[in-house]
């Protein structure tokens, strides 16, 4: 890296200003040093959500080993490949350390108060000119495993007072957060499957063998999928793949792409025409359950059975299992999300576990009690309060759907984007119709990217800034611990001290901001007083700070009338959560009706009207005049690399070619394909040829591509991901198929067609 920065700084300009900050061979540190002895860190894995408590060995800045911490609570000693690759993305020598800005065609490196002053006054002076909304912003999923980032990312919003944000959650988990805003007043009261104790879980579109999963922070989660069984429970798994956890399950059943809300319906008219239903006295409701009835015995099961794959008898066993186990749970993930009824199949899959009785008790859905409660502090919350410029979206949480962004810069008119702050994303290989994307990132005026790699996205920038590395700040899962199968909290302090020349993510961002709000302040004096009081209060408030004073004031804390006497106070604080390095579990999922709620009226609002209407609108789609396309794509993921960020790794990309085709037999002699061969994959959008592997896996007239690969595209630094390159699945996928109640993007069960190349 030093070498590198050296070369370009011998071709800068001689008007352009030098640092003293760059990194150079005395500055960077002597990474390997026998003479050292061996020390060891306890942190957690950051590169998914299952929370894996990791062992870090290491000489100087030197790692000798990363193995599972026995001792952490929460994952017992597990850990997936990619917690032994930690240290590839701390040691790639593609990872950029200091700011880059481009010049014509080349990188040069400028000091960190250039960069932050000339991001500040572009991005000002953009919005001068245009207005607010002329500035988007969008970050991506690894933004919620860093607490920095995501503790000083509100004050940049409201710094910047553009409509016009985005996050990885419109490619994600959007229907969530629509469903849980409209039922339970709130878009981050996620409702999380009490796996350890559950007797009957029915899995819909998830994979957790692979995500280790997702909404759902599981430490070794396949030992959790195996100890269903073991304690004489059921596992079903409903996908239109026999995926990796279907290996753990009692049963799978193959089911149509783009279904998954007919299957459903079916589910709860069985229940609700048998009297099958429970109790439903511990919950507070808003609406009276009988009133589900009329609403989804509007589509016949023999329809539902034909449409779906799924016959009518093993429709009505598993309705008829669910409602009568000790304790079940429905648990729907990233294949139920990404459909053209999205957000009606996290309602309906709600409205199961409520019918049933299984919503708030043990074994069931149930609700975190986070020690650090990110609810607490949220003041943003909301749906559909305004609209989207040329689309017409609602946002969600002061958010709009990411598939529409490049619309957004490309039609001219009032509030046309004109620049762009991209920080831990990837849009161009990550999100729909991914050439697209990468015409309309060109076309602006200007481009900030907050990553430490020269990515398909990050390429396109003005000026990129590096944040540090997983090692080089401080780590507690804020958001994950919302997420987790029991109620558990850990933090860690930086393995490795920060260089100078580098920047954490919330130094970034607090920098960024205080410029702005000097900037938008300047000459003004009320707007002069309030930005320097807000500049001062985000110097204060660190990451360590905040979240100590989170954790004194939250559910296990004393509050506010010990805060002056730390010698009187018995609840948690952050000194007792660092003293217990492997971390503190704080008990099991516990009922908390009513008082979770964030509903006016502290109710379960049980039928939104949006939710309702669009039973409507599923009910008009599958009519009589419904045809199923012959051939429709899925996506999946890998353990190993399950982002695109994670592909620069040799051990993470290293084995058998993990970016192909996936056709079952049958399919495959239709079109008159075999295993291995190059095939031609379509949509509306384009083409992609592709590796195909045939497999029984598959249900017949389906196929399945990963997403994340495809690095290809020229002007990037990623050696090994450039080695490994793929096909990215977005340069196919439709931007204009999307759950119109969250702008969630449809990638499953896309059109397309396969055709042997010659």
């Amino acid at each position: 890296m030093a070498n590198i920065l050296k070369e370009l700084a011998s071709k800068r300009p001689a008007s352009k200003r030098t640092t003293s900050k760059e990194p150079s061979a005395s500055s960077e540190p002597k990474l390997y040093d026998s003479s050292l002895p061996v020390q060891t860190h306890f942190r957690t894995c950051n590169l998914c959500e299952a929370m894996c408590g990791i062992k870090v060995e290491y000489q100087g800045e030197h790692v000798v080993r990363i193995s599972g911490d026995d001792d952490d609570p929460h994952s017992n000693g597990y850990i997936c490949p990619k917690g032994y690759a930690i240290q590839d993305l701390h040691n790639d020598p593609d990872r950029l350390k200091t700011p880059l800005k481009r010049v014509g065609d080349k990188w040069l490196p400028i000091d960190w108060d250039q960069a932050f002053d000339e991001v500040a006054e572009r991005l000002v002076g953009i919005q001068e000119k245009h207005g607010n909304d002329a500035v988007a912003a969008y970050w991506g999923n690894p933004t919620s495993h860093n607490l920095g980032l995501i503790l000083a990312l509100h004050p940049f919003r409201q710094a910047l007072s553009s409509r016009n944000m985005h996050t990885g959650s419109s490619v994600d988990q959007l229907p969530h957060m629509v469903n849980a805003y409209m039922m339970f007043g709130s878009s981050f009261l996620f409702s999380i499957p009490d796996i350890d104790r559950t007797q009957y879980m029915l899995m819909i579109g998830a994979n957790p063998a692979a995500s280790n999963g997702s909404l759902m922070s599981a430490g070794d989660v396949k030992a959790r999928l195996k100890s269903i069984t073991k304690r004489g429970g059921k596992l079903v798994v409903v996908d239109p793949r026999q995926t990796e956890t279907t290996r753990f399950a009692s049963e799978h059943q193959f089911i149509k792409p783009g279904t998954d809300a007919l299957l459903l319906i079916g589910l709860i008219q069985v229940i609700v025409n048998k009297g099958l239903g429970k109790s439903l006295n511990h919950l507070p409701l808003n609406g009276n359950i009988e009133a589900l009835v009329p609403l989804v015995n509007t589509i016949s099961l023999d329809r539902i059975a034909q449409i779906t794959s799924i016959s009518k008898d093993e429709i009505t066993r598993i309705a008829t299992e669910f409602a009568t186990a000790e304790s079940a749970v429905c648990y729907g993930r990233w294949g139920m999300s990404v459909q053209e009824f999205g957000g009606l199949n996290h309602y309906l899959m709600q409205m199961l576990n409520i019918v049933t009785g299984n919503l708030d008790r043990a074994g069931g859905m149930m609700f975190t009690t986070p020690a650090a409660d990110l609810l607490s502090v949220i003041d943003n919350d909301g749906y559909d309060r305004c609209r989207s410029r040329v689309h017409n979206m609602p946002e969600t949480f002061g958010e709009f759907p990411i598939a529409h962004l490049p619309d957004e810069i490309l039609t001219p008119g009032i509030g046309q984007v004109k620049a762009f702050v991209c920080t831990s994303a990837n849009p161009v290989i990550s999100s729909p119709n991914g050439t697209k994307v990468e015409e309309a990132l060109e076309s602006l005026e200007f481009m900030v990217s907050i990553d430490f790699y020269l990515n398909e996205t990050s390429r396109l920038a003005d000026i990129i800034l590096p944040p540090t590395g997983p090692f080089e700040h401080e780590q507690y899962d804020i958001i994950f611990n919302m997420l987790a199968v029991r109620n558990v909290t850990k933090f860690a302090p930086p393995l490795f001290e920060q260089k100078s020349y580098m920047r954490s993510d919330h130094q970034i961002f607090h920098g960024i901001t205080k410029r702005i709000n000097t900037l938008k302040a300047k000459g003004k004096l009320a707007a002069t007083v309030k930005s320097t009081a807000l500049n001062l209060l985000g110097d204060y408030l660190t990451p360590e700070r905040t979240i100590d004073l989170m954790l004194r004031t939250g559910p296990y804390g004393d509050g506010w009338k010990n805060m002056l006497n730390p010698l009187a106070n018995k609840g948690l604080t952050l000194k007792k959560v660092k003293e217990n390095v492997h971390g503190m579990d704080l008990g099991p999922l516990q009922p908390r009706m009513p008082e979770v709620l964030h509903t006016q009226d502290k109710r379960i609002n049980l039928y939104p009207r949006a939710m309702v209407k669009d039973l409507e609108r599923l009910q008009e789609h599958f009519g009589e005049a419904y045809k199923p396309d012959a051939l429709t794509l899925i996506s999946r993921r890998d353990l190993r690399t399950n982002n695109s960020w994670m592909h620069n790794s040799k051990r993470l990309v290293k084995g058998k070619n993990r970016c192909t085709l996936l056709v079952h037999p049958e399919t495959a002699n239709q079109y008159n394909v075999a295993d291995g061969e190059l095939v031609k994959l379509s949509s509306r959008i384009g083409g992609l040829n592709v590796e195909m592997t045939v497999t029984e896996t598959m249900m017949p007239g389906v196929v399945c591509l990963p997403h994340g690969w495809g690095h290809h595209r020229e002007g990037m630094k990623l050696s090994v991901a450039s080695a490994h390159a793929g096909v990215s699945i977005n340069d196919i996928t439709d931007e204009t198929r999307s759950d119109p109640i969250t702008g969630t993007s449809a990638f499953t069960g896309m059109p397309v067609s396969i055709e042997k190349i010659a």
